[in-house]
């Protein structure tokens, strides 16, 4: 790759040390930069692009926190592509469907209990009713019967009181989380997760250039008081959180730290990301109030994915917007894919409004609440070899703390080896903490009864001739 080959867009929205970012950083994934190779002096490139010094600075700065260049004092930036478990896990395309191999990663349902029979009837449904309207532009922010239908739902469900004229149908969490990043965020911004945290959720944040300040959980949430001195130096925008059955350690927040973190919110003057994609996935009774049930001073940004809970192909969720950032993300939502599609829209209103939603939900949490129940029984085995968990009572997977002397990731080659795939926490935690090794995610949702029984002989097996 010839650097002065670089095109970058001076009239676009995107700053341009963040498009040349994502151009030296898509080289140096497909290997036209090869690691170690010193990439030019700043000022070489910022005269070759016609662009200021600031800009080049910022790109490499950029590259070198996300762990694609290192520098030396003295010397200048080196390519140092990423080569972390993390990033050799994630994208190894053929693990969660190698034959004979158990998946313990993806908390995706199996495709077999979809419910695709009662979903052709809506969209054979829309098709008569519609004909070629079904396939026209529509709104940017989705199909006004299935907001208003969705609106009810919250309210008749979730508690949560919304507007359909404040929610924006999105094509699944990811894209509602680049949406929000690109609503809300500019580079040098601040961003607070919980940690560990879902990955997607901080590469969402860092495209915009931000700082990521991780907040360690508790027992009930969030750590409060970590929470409101980190929020206190540096003002973050936002404050990113899974209030039920946080992803990955199956945690649900105590109403009490809901209530606070409203209260920091409104305090501090930043808007808190509410991310729900299994909170109707409670086997213990009714779910407690969410941040955005709560919210009354429209303080929480609610997104809502359908993915585990329906079929994941669909690519639909949602976003409760608070009304003074509704045209923002109308903009960005109409910049990042003008209209999604009308027929899958149509034919989702109807499965809603005709009970085949509910009827779903009940069959899903059937079968759910059966796999969680056998696989916490078979858990009872691994006790013996340090391992411990807390009972999430919902969601789709455990989150199994490892003695002090068993690598995470060394559990995940081995169990890999024996046709096992499980997550290593070296996933969910940033590159220096302490306790990046030291768990394993696993779930159960795309398993029968029989694979969970033979993938927890496995990990005990592996955890029984265990080597440091």
């Amino acid at each position: 790759m010839s650097f002065v080959s670089i095109q970058l867009d001076n009239t676009s929205s995107e700053p341009l040390y963040l498009q040349l970012f994502g151009q030296i950083k898509q080289a140096i994934l497909e290997d036209q930069l090869p690691v170690s190779l010193r990439l030019p002096a700043i000022r070489t490139l910022a005269k070759d692009l016609g662009v200021n010094n600031v800009t080049v600075i910022n790109a490499y700065k950029q590259l070198e926190s996300s762990g694609y260049v290192t520098s030396k004092k003295g010397s200048g930036f080196y390519v140092s592509k990423p080569n972390t478990p993390e990033i050799s896990l994630m994208t190894r395309p053929t693990l969660s469907t190698a034959e004979n191999t158990i998946n313990f990663s993806s908390a995706s349902p199996h495709p077999a209990i979809f419910p695709t029979d009662s979903f052709k009837t809506c969209l054979d449904e829309v098709l008569d009713r519609d004909k070629g309207f079904a396939f026209g532009y529509q709104e940017a922010n989705g199909f006004m019967p299935l907001r208003e239908v969705l609106a009810k739902y919250l309210q008749d469900e979730h508690h949560i009181q919304a507007s359909p004229s404040c929610i924006q149908i999105v094509s699944g969490a990811q894209q509602g989380l680049d949406i929000i990043s690109k609503s809300c965020l500019n580079a040098g911004d601040y961003v607070v997760t919980e940690i560990p945290t879902y990955n997607g959720a901080i590469d969402a944040f860092k495209s915009r250039g931000t700082r990521i300040v991780p907040v360690e959980l508790t027992s009930s949430g969030i750590d409060l008081a970590t929470l409101e001195k980190r929020v206190n130096i540096c003002k973050p925008k936002l404050v990113y959180v899974m209030t039920k059955f946080q992803n990955p350690t199956t945690l649900s927040y105590a109403q009490s730290t809901l209530t606070a973190l409203l209260h920091l919110a409104q305090k501090y003057n930043f808007y808190l990301v509410e991310d729900d994609s299994m909170s109707e996935l409670n086997y213990k009774g009714k779910s407690s109030y969410s941040l955005k049930a709560l919210d009354t001073h429209n303080q929480v940004i609610y997104l809502k994915s359908f993915s585990k809970l329906l079929m994941p192909g669909l690519r639909i969720g949602f976003l409760v917007i608070p009304e003074c950032l509704l045209d923002r993300f109308t903009k960005t939502k109409q910049m990042t894919d003008i209209a999604a599609s009308g027929l899958i829209h149509r034919s989702l209103d109807i499965f809603f409004r005709t009970n085949k939603w509910e009827t779903h939900l009940r069959y899903m949490k059937a079968i759910y609440t059966s796999k969680y129940e056998l696989m916490r029984s078979e858990l009872t085995r691994l006790k013996p070899y340090g391992i411990t968990y807390t009972d999430p009572d919902g969601g789709l997977c455990f989150w199994l703390s490892l003695p002090r002397k068993i690598s995470a990731y060394k559990l995940y080659e081995l169990c890999l080896d024996k046709g096992l795939l499980v997550l290593p926490s070296t996933l969910f935690y940033p590159h220096t903490h302490r306790q990046k090794d030291s768990f394993i995610r696993i779930t159960f949702a795309p398993c029968d009864t029989q694979e969970i029984t033979q993938g927890i002989d496995i990990l005990e097996q592996v955890l029984k001739n265990y080597t440091c």
